[in-house]
């Protein structure tokens, strides 16, 4: 990753209103929607600010959510307790300003939500997200997600092997 960023809470005085990463409806949620989420608490949104500029670059939401462990792999599933369900961290969306594309932000993004979530201090199997094409499903799969059996859009990384990266 080029250039000096920080990741943070999304705040108030974070300026929204330029921030286009190329889609539509990841521009408007960051811009109307991600400062109500996170005063519901049902997701929580980060930012990576330039330091240079004090812009936002980019931004990703993490919340609690569950799967169950029938859309596991076999391999994954054996290795946990029979439940019904398994608790993950659920990115929500993921956005880099396109000012900031192909300086590996995503990346970095995605690499402080799964040590967010390894930190948590909440029992937390795995990252899970929904891609939203192709792109984005390559880029996952490039960071070592696999696909759901009964979602291929749906993607998972159990926190297990994020702690053997870090």
């Amino acid at each position: 990753m080029t250039g000096q960023f920080r990741i943070e809470a999304l705040a108030p005085e974070h300026d929204r209103a330029a921030f286009a990463c190329g889609s539509d409806p990841l521009d408007k949620y960051l811009r109307e929607q991600a400062s109500q989420d996170m005063r519901r608490r049902t997701s929580a949104c980060y930012v990576a600010i330039d330091e240079a500029t004090n812009a936002i670059a980019g931004y990703y939401t993490l919340a609690a959510g569950s799967v169950p462990l029938t859309d596991l792999s076999e391999a994954m599933a054996k290795k946990l307790p029979q439940y019904p369900l398994v608790p993950v961290a659920r990115i929500g969306r993921l956005a880099v300003s396109v000012a900031f594309q192909k300086r590996r932000l995503g990346a970095a993004l995605l690499w402080d939500a799964g040590l967010r979530a390894m930190q948590s201090g909440m029992g937390v199997f795995a990252l899970v997200v929904d891609a939203k094409g192709k792109t984005a499903a390559a880029f996952y799969e490039h960071h070592g997600f696999v696909s759901f059996s009964s979602n291929p859009l749906t993607y998972v990384l159990p926190i297990a092997t994020l702690a053997k990266k870090n």
